[in-house]
């Protein structure tokens, strides 16, 4: 997640190139690992809107500029508004881009995103719901909102919940980085193409004026290959997830995890254990609530659900972690946040609950979308 500074005009941040049939979109704020600020995430949504209402595109092209796709939302930003008194900016934010990932998840055009570099946080909720996602040697992606005292947001609760076995539990818990070959053997990524052959595939992208997404992944099968998936990955390591992270509780995940740790010495199970113990007790708590619950609902559900979610995290009426971990992470950068409450068993059932609720304020609505009737089946449920 990257801090913010000084700001482009709004289109600079989001260079557009039309190219026949196909628009490409780079986010361009390289310094910022391309976070996404208030005026990207508006000027995403105004284009995907209008590319799906011309009959001239066929297909939309998503990447970064420089070393990231996008590290994630520009939460300092929203911090420095809440910190102001101004909780209903960082509210708005997320409203914007909560719509614009379900205009993604129900998109009618092929979205192909190129993620050749960081994808964390808001960046995965600007690509995951895409039909394509393809990954290189250089990508890592990870959901890293533990951390930070806020939970796996921009509909992470479907995508998350519908990867093999527990392993969303597991990548929304401790916030791990995948590498490309991780995504593509998970499902986060649909294909791997190597980064010296993505020019060429966009090239061929580009000639092939074409909406019908088999067209598009022949094309991009072309410039695929099945990448190493090394030794030492978690992936590898799917029973002993599905054992641990299959858990009722937060409490019975770490309690599995340190039984298996008596029984061998893994240097990954050590790793495991203390990213549960540094994230926040109450973020692990509604995360792990919040991907359970995403397995039994759509992508819609899951973002209206996450909205009321992160407007209680704003408020920090249950919880401050939120701007204590965004303080040691991002600002003050000691990474050492004092979470309050500080132990699993002080955050009791009620704080997870209110979490969940709608929120007792006149002024405030739930997150509504805008009707998407007629869709083709090639929109919906795209993992």
């Amino acid at each position: 997640m990257a801090p913010l500074t000084s700001a482009k005009p709004d289109e600079d941040q989001v260079l557009v190139e039309e190219r026949s049939s196909a628009r490409i979109l780079t986010l361009n704020r390289p310094r910022q690992l391309n976070a996404l600020s208030f005026q990207m995430v508006s000027r995403l949504l105004e284009l995907f809107i209008a590319y799906e209402e011309d009959s001239n595109v066929k297909l939309v092209i998503v990447k970064g500029k420089g070393r990231a796709f996008c590290a994630g939302g520009d939460v300092v930003a929203v911090i420095q508004d809440c910190n102001k008194g101004d909780w209903r900016f960082g509210a708005n934010y997320f409203r914007k881009e909560f719509l614009l990932n379900y205009i993604m998840a129900t998109y009618r055009k092929p979205q192909v995103s190129i993620l050749n570099g960081i994808v964390m946080g808001g960046g995965a909720g600007a690509s995951i719901h895409g039909r394509f996602r393809v990954a290189t040697e250089n990508s890592v992606f990870a959901m890293p909102e533990t951390g930070l005292g806020l939970f796996p947001d921009v509909g992470a609760s479907y995508f998350l919940s519908r990867l093999q076995g527990f392993f969303g539990e597991y990548v929304g818990l401790t916030g791990t980085r995948l590498d490309g070959a991780e995504m593509l053997a998970c499902g986060l990524a649909t294909h791997f193409v190597p980064s010296v052959r993505l020019s060429l595939l966009e090239e061929a992208l580009l000639k092939l004026d074409s909406s019908d997404p088999a067209i598009v992944s022949a094309t991009i099968d072309k410039y695929s290959q099945r990448p190493y998936l090394k030794e030492q990955s978690a992936y590898h390591r799917l029973d002993l997830i599905d054992r641990c992270f299959s858990r009722r509780t937060v409490e019975d995940i770490l309690s599995a995890l340190e039984r298996e740790a008596l029984n061998k010495n893994d240097d990954w199970i050590s790793a495991t254990i203390k990213s549960l113990k540094e994230a926040s007790p109450t973020s692990l708590k509604v995360s792990l609530r919040s991907i359970r619950q995403g397995r039994l609902q759509g992508v819609g559900q899951c973002l209206v659900r996450e909205y009321r979610m992160v407007c209680h995290i704003l408020r920090g009426n249950v919880s401050w972690d939120f701007f204590e971990g965004s303080r040691a992470i991002l600002l003050d950068k000691d990474k050492n946040p004092k979470w309050k409450p500080s132990k699993l068993e002080l955050v009791s059932e009620d704080m997870v609950d209110s979490y969940f609720s709608m929120l007792d304020d006149e002024d405030w609505e739930d997150l509504k979308f805008p009707a998407r009737s007629n869709l083709p089946v090639s929109a919906i449920a795209k993992l």
